[in-house]
């Protein structure tokens, strides 16, 4: 009995500690500068790590900057295909001209510019959160200790705490949706439901140690609008929900998700379609035309990607989102993985995994950037429409604009591009003279 007694009383103590320095704030809006402090002191043994690592090198080697195109293993020739294919076809077809296109594909095998993008970012120096790391071997007994007391801390300390604020932030979701949404619509259930949202997604950025830097507010989504981010993690939407409230697009689950999407429903309209559903692309689009036309809605948010990507690049924005009409708010995300890897590989990890490696990093740290809203020009289709709105995303973000559909994470490419591939290289010979 004492030691249930005792195990008992140090619940109650850690819950207490955790309402007042954290869910309290949280939910007010306001910081005891507790997370500010843990910044600061993770920065500066970052610093130490990096430069004790560097001294205990027994061979320095300066570290270059490496462009997100590129590993370094390669060095490409950027000269477009249609010019190199004009200066090789000068005279007749000659066999040694395959050369041209045997380098191109030994080129994609060791180094394409489409799979490095479903794998994690590389660092440019130790972040002490991995031993794994060919670079990094044992360089003195300062640096392990440290990085034994980083293991310590992390799983010890901060996985119990980021894991009582995630579920605390995730029944006070349930409850607080279910409670809001027996009450008749009105303003007033609009505005409890967005306290509700409000409140939570801040006590789930707390539970990822999250430092989040927003800027150019004035060109937050509007209510009617539409707001499109690039993908990059799951917890997308918590950092963007954290900031103000979106009506939430996606699929039917099950489980707890699906116990999630069925309590915040019945507070705010969200718009979530059955697996069947999803594959009319008509009844989508038509859904959420009506959610726009009502003004009185909260924003769609939209990741028009379809998957994650790396955090160094954007890829093919799916037109669907842009055919819907209406004002289009862009949003552009990048993540410091100094940090944390905040990249889920969902074709490598589970979510249960990932999650357990979000919750074990240090903290998140990310930068988010509300572009000035965008709409259809005349005579501009959803595709050009798409394609202007993800370039200015990459522009700001700072990330590499890529025309690949991101679905090639988990399909090979398509046998129609492959023939249209076939079909632009053979106009370029009969244009060089090099055929007929």
């Amino acid at each position: 009995m004492e030691v249930v007694w005792a195990v008992g009383q140090v619940g109650t103590a850690w819950l207490a500690v955790v309402f007042g320095l954290i869910i309290v704030p949280s939910a007010l809006g306001v910081s005891l500068g507790i997370s500010e402090a843990y910044m600061w002191v993770l920065v500066k043994t970052l610093e130490w790590a990096t430069i004790r690592l560097q001294k205990g090198a027994k061979k320095p080697q300066p570290q270059m900057p490496r462009t997100p195109t590129a590993n370094g293993i390669i060095e490409r020739d950027e000269t477009p295909m249609e010019k190199e294919i004009s200066l090789l076809h000068r005279a007749d077809f000659e066999f040694s001209h395959i050369f041209y296109f045997c380098r191109k594909g030994f080129e994609a095998i060791v180094e394409d510019e489409v799979t490095q993008r479903f794998s994690s970012e590389e660092l440019l120096s130790w972040n002490l959160l991995t031993r794994t790391n060919v670079n990094f071997h044992y360089i003195s007994l300062r640096l392990t200790v440290v990085w034994v007391i980083g293991v310590i801390v992390r799983y010890c300390f901060l996985l119990p705490l980021r894991f009582t604020l995630a579920a605390i932030g995730i029944a006070s979701m349930i409850v607080g949706t279910t409670a809001v949404g027996q009450l008749p619509n009105g303003r007033v259930k609009n505005y409890l439901s967005e306290v509700v949202h409000l409140t939570c997604s801040r006590i789930l950025v707390r539970a990822l140690s999250g430092t989040i830097h927003y800027h150019n507010k004035e060109n937050r989504p509007q209510k009617g609008g539409i707001c499109v981010a690039n993908h990059t993690s799951p917890i997308d939407a918590i950092i963007l929900t954290n900031d103000g409230c979106y009506a939430m697009v996606g699929q039917v689950h099950g489980g707890l998700m699906g116990i999630i999407q069925r309590a915040t429903v019945k507070a705010c309209p969200h718009v979530w379609f059955e697996r069947s559903e999803m594959k009319d692309r008509h009844l989508v689009t038509k859904r959420l035309r009506e959610h726009v036309a009502d003004k009185t809605k909260l924003p769609i948010l939209i990741f028009p990607e379809g998957t994650c990507i790396n955090n160094t690049s954007v890829m093919m924005f799916k037109k669907g989102s842009f055919e819907i009409g209406g004002t289009i708010y862009p949003v552009a995300i990048k993540y410091d993985p100094q940090f944390g890897d905040a990249f889920w590989n969902s074709s490598k990890y589970n979510i249960v995994s990932y999650l357990l490696r979000i919750m074990t990093s240090w903290a998140i740290v990310c930068n988010v950037w509300y572009l000035p809203p965008m709409v259809r020009k005349e005579g501009e289709d959803a595709v050009q429409f798409a394609n202007r709105v993800r370039s200015a995303i990459a522009r700001q973000g700072g990330l590499t604009e890529l025309p690949w559909d991101g679905g090639l994470k988990r399909a090979k490419v398509k046998d129609t591009f492959k023939e249209e591939q076939q079909k632009n290289y053979s106009k370029m010979l009969v244009r060089n003279g090099s055929v007929g």
